[in-house]
């Protein structure tokens, strides 16, 4: 008998409404299959499952929060029997859970950016089930406003914050408390030169079409994904008092949210993916995203973050580790700087490469050197 329990999707998940069965009592399932949808304090994320069986018996009902580590679905292991499911009481009429309208996760995050009362939109898909497309046209749909006998005065009020932005704020609040009281941070940065790699980006993307252009950012993601090969104390967690590597390089990508705050999602083996594959994979990341559509995986896994802010015209990024964890990459935006280039002081495109580091798995000598080969690959882009 397997027994499937609430997964922990980032070391500061405490609990998690379950929103929806992907799979029904008899269904076989295999390693990779999505087989719940978990809303967290931060997105609606597809849960996959790690071992091959047949569902057994759901055990929570859609809608429910139950803590981390809870038994939600039983599985039995491949040959063995399907057990009839355990036969309990029925509840009182009063207690029966009512009928749920049916509404994707995707619709449900699109009406809270967009200030929807899902109460009031008309579901037109399969069974009636609201759609990101019904919660658009509810949104564009004007609003009648009956006007106050009397005109009230004026209020300063704070911009509205919708009750997942706040939670996603706490649950941001106790990593960030957690990383800076348990670890020992340290912090470098260094300026690097990018007037090859920009000068080879444009070669490369005038040679492509627009739909498979790359953007400064891949390479940026790449040159960390191949640095932590070389130096594998930056890439991995620091659990029960010990290092442990990352088994390949799962990127995770600091994704601002529409509705505030952020996720950062791995991009797996990023190490291996040639730029256009790791373009490709960084847009449908961002997309998922902001449509609340994550997987399990992308969550849990992540070994080294890297955020990027240079879109802000942040100069450069003090960036906070996110545990367990033991490394996280900055970008700052990238500016025509004074810089000596062959013999001559030129205007050249620079950007500020910032790291944090955690003290008990390495040091500073070891961080200006992995800055260093960052650098170095940032400056040989054709090896990228």
């Amino acid at each position: 008998m397997i027994e499937f329990k609430m997964p922990a999707l980032g070391s500061d998940m405490t609990e998690g409404k379950l929103l929806e069965w992907k799979v029904k009592q008899g269904d076989a399932v295999k390693r990779g299959d999505v087989i719940a949808v978990v809303d967290t304090s931060k997105a609606a994320v597809e849960v996959e499952i790690w071992q091959a069986g047949t569902v057994q018996e759901l055990l929570t009902e859609p809608g429910t929060t139950v803590p981390v580590g809870t038994v939600i679905a039983t599985l039995a292991a491949p040959g063995e029997a399907v057990a009839a499911p355990e036969k309990r009481p029925e509840k009182p009429a009063e207690e029966r859970p009512q009928p749920r309208r049916r509404i994707s996760p995707a619709a449900r995050k699109h009406a809270e950016d967009r200030g929807v009362d899902l109460d009031k939109v008309e579901g037109t898909g399969p069974g009636g089930s609201v759609t990101v497309e019904d919660v658009e046209r509810a949104a564009k749909r004007p609003v009648v406003e009956e006007k106050p006998a009397v005109k009230p005065l004026p209020e300063k009020k704070a911009p509205p914050v919708s009750d997942r932005a706040l939670e996603m704020r706490k649950a941001i609040a106790a990593a960030m408390a957690r990383s800076k009281r348990e670890i020992p941070h340290y912090y470098l940065s260094q300026s690097v030169p990018l007037a090859r790699a920009t000068e080879w980006l444009e070669a490369e993307n005038a040679r492509r079409p627009i739909t498979e252009r790359v953007l400064m950012a891949v390479l940026q993601l790449k040159a960390v994904a191949l640095a932590c090969m070389k130096f594998p104390d930056m890439n991995g967690f620091f659990r029960d008092g010990a290092f442990v590597p990352g088994p390949s390089v799962h990127a995770g990508v600091a994704i601002s949210l529409r509705q505030g705050g952020l996720v950062a999602p791995a991009i797996h083996d990023a190490q291996e993916l040639p730029l256009p594959e790791l373009m490709r994979s960084l847009a449908d990341l961002v997309r998922r995203a902001r449509a609340g559509s994550l997987r399990s995986s992308e969550m849990s896994d992540p070994t080294i973050t890297i955020t990027n802010l240079g879109e802000g015209g942040v100069e450069t990024v003090f960036p906070i580790i996110y545990p367990p964890q033991v490394a996280i990459v900055g970008f700052g935006t990238i500016a025509r700087r004074a810089w000596i280039l062959d013999n001559d002081i030129r205007l050249v495109p620079m950007v500020s490469v910032s790291l944090g580091a955690d003290h008990r798995v390495s040091d500073g000598h070891r961080g200006a050197l992995f800055l260093a080969e960052i650098a170095r690959l940032l400056q040989e882009p054709e090896k990228l």
